[in-house]
């Protein structure tokens, strides 16, 4: 071992509680406390408060929960039983996952992204029982593949209604009954199985129980009381279906706190400005692309050189926050003045409240965090794994250390193998893979840590920094050991580019596949008097390449020879989610990028 820490569970126990006991406790305490709302009338399915369209206090949603778990056990969902849920992030997701858990069922979360393939094999291996699906076209793809499930029974639909049907055929059911099903779960009962977004290979079936996720949502809310608390509030537009962000919605349950489900990315800034949250969650391409289009706004308002200094003067002044005698009298004066000019306006698109944001997915990057927090929002950057509950490190507004990851939730042991992998212990670590003992296994050592998959150190404070993934580090032919994202972190960071993905792997050199950002190749395209171009159309342009070329040179001064960029490939399209070269948030499936391109990376070695 590279070293360990441990830290003190603040919330200990959790083996006679349900995820759902708390929907019934808010309702006792607070019940008239708005626990969500409710911005997008067009979608709603589920019938709104009556006299509060936007609003669903404590009471409204135990009322709600109570009606669907009644239907749950019309319909006959026992306890165990899996119950598939295929929709964005919305009420009536929040509404379905608390009713299965209050009938002792357990949810299984569905990209609404997910392929027609990645449903059935989802469906198939958890052995679902029934599936909730939001739309028509969710419903017809399910239809596709229907004959491949024959355990699957019941599909309701969300749009369509169906749910409010399934309630009203609960109002048979005694009350008494779903308190007897509610009271007899217990922490160790399943809660969910949480399909990993498959980066590599098909995805696997992580079984988490009511006591993994609840001890996890507990030390959280223990470690970050400046985030979870009844006056505070989210505009959730992540999926509900990636562990996080249901992290986040148990979290904000659970301490009263407000929720706003965003259905739609494209209405997300509206909601925003409109319901003024008291701090976001998204995955750092989010803030890089916020960044960007900050920066280039600037610079179309003739305003460039005001954002570059501005962009000096808070990354100086965050730095400057970690210093012992902290920013200078001039830094202080600078910096507000640049709050005026500038700051304000970045935080004004969030609302104007906001002042934390939570950072998870992937590395935000240093001096991007340096950024956000000097101009007034600060990125509290977190580390986890589906495995993990998710949550297994993070960074806090009373401590914290920019580039890293924070220091461990109470209730969390990590360790630094030998090889540099990090390794996790405690109650949040999951059991294993839902009927995969071999991968069950592979993910533990022998005396019982489980094997996160990604490299890391921990400083003498306990501040965990990331530095790669086992499975991405490039050996090239010459033997050099590349850990690629830190590198295409510096690259993404131009406003020009959208994705970058080092190849290499038993090759001579190390060498980039690069996208270009929809939106900065309009501007591009027309500044340099190509107004209709496509990328494909200009891609090997030598205007293009060198602009390139000198943010692949700004990013290699960062490292030793042996593991620069030698050369890259403008690629002609964006990577998508669509095409299966994302995951639902945005990293890059490497495989198959490196299939659907293999031409374009053999390209890049021809003739050496």
């Amino acid at each position: 071992m590279r070293g360990s820490i441990a830290v003190k569970p603040a919330v200990t126990g959790g083996e006679s509680a349900g995820l759902a006991d708390v929907v019934w406790e808010n309702a006792r305490r607070k019940p008239d406390m708005v626990q969500f709302l409710r911005p997008d009338p067009d979608i709603r399915s589920w019938p709104a408060q009556p006299g509060a369209a936007d609003a669903v206090t404590c009471r409204q949603f135990r009322d709600d929960v109570l009606a669907l778990a009644r239907g749950l056990i019309a319909a006959g969902i026992e306890p165990g039983a899996r119950v598939a849920l295929m929709s964005r992030t919305r009420y009536e997701w929040t509404l379905v996952d608390y009713a299965v858990w209050t009938v002792g069922a357990v949810t299984v979360p569905v990209y609404d992204t997910s392929s027609a393939e990645q449903l059935a094999w989802i469906l198939a291996d958890s052995g679902a029982v029934a599936c909730v699906v939001e739309t028509s076209e969710h419903a017809a793809m399910l239809s596709g593949v229907r004959d491949r499930l024959p355990g699957l029974g019941q599909v309701w639909r969300i749009d369509a209604g169906d749910l409010v049907r399934v309630a009203a055929r609960g109002r048979a059911v005694d009350e008494e009954r779903v308190e007897a099903r509610r009271g007899a779960v217990s922490g160790a009962d399943v809660a969910t199985i949480v399909y990993t977004s498959g980066t590599t290979g098909r995805p696997k079936g992580c079984v988490l129980t009511h006591r993994n996720i609840g001890l996890d949502v507990g030390n959280a809310v223990a470690a970050l009381p400046e985030l979870f608390h009844e006056r505070a509030s989210t505009v959730l537009f992540l999926p509900l279906a990636h562990a996080f962000a249901r992290m986040i919605q148990v979290g904000m349950v659970q301490t009263r706190a407000t929720m706003v489900h965003s259905a739609s990315m494209s209405g997300v800034m509206d909601q925003l400005r409109r319901y003024r949250p008291t701090f976001v969650l998204a995955v750092p391409r989010v803030f890089e692309r916020m960044y960007n289009r900050t920066q280039q706004k600037a610079i179309e308002k003739h305003q460039g050189r005001l954002f570059a200094v501005a962009d000096r003067v808070a990354v100086r002044y965050s730095r400057a926050l970690d210093r012992p005698s902290g920013p200078g009298r001039l830094l202080r004066l600078a910096r507000r003045i640049f709050d005026l000019l500038v700051y304000r306006k970045l935080r004004a698109a969030l609302g104007g409240r906001c002042r934390v944001a939570i950072v998870g997915g992937a590395p935000l990057g240093e001096r991007l965090g340096h950024f956000f927090r000097g101009a007034g929002l600060t990125p509290l950057e977190g580390y986890g794994l589906t495995e993990t509950s998710p949550a297994l490190a993070t960074n806090r507004p009373s401590a914290m250390r920019i580039g890293t990851v924070g220091r461990p939730l109470p209730g969390v042991e990590l360790a630094i193998a030998d090889d540099g992998e990090i390794l996790a212990r405690g109650d949040v670590v999951f059991q294993g893979y839902w009927h995969n003992p071999s991968a069950t296994r592979a993910a533990f050592t022998a005396d019982g840590w489980f094997r996160t998959g990604d490299l890391g150190t921990l400083d003498e404070d306990g501040y965990l920094r990331i530095t790669g993934r086992t499975k991405e580090i490039l050996v090239t032919a010459a033997g050099k050991h590349i850990v690629p994202a830190p590198m295409e972190d510096r690259v993404r960071a131009d406003p020009l580019v959208s994705n970058c993905m080092l190849v290499g792997d038993a090759k001579p050199y190390a060498a980039a596949l690069i996208t270009i950002d929809p939106q900065a190749w309009q501007r591009w395209r027309t500044a340099h008097g190509h107004p209709g171009a496509s990328v494909a159309d200009l891609r090997d342009d030598p205007a293009l390449r060198g602009e390139i070329q000198a943010v692949v040179d700004r990013a290699n001064s960062s490292v030793s020879k042996a593991e620069a960029i030698k050369t890259f490939r403008i690629l002609p399209h964006d990577f998508t989610e669509a095409n299966g070269e994302l995951t639902p948030t945005l990293k890059i499936k490497r495989e198959v990028v490196a299939q659907h391109c293999a031409a374009e990376i053999e390209a890049l070695y021809a003739g050496h």
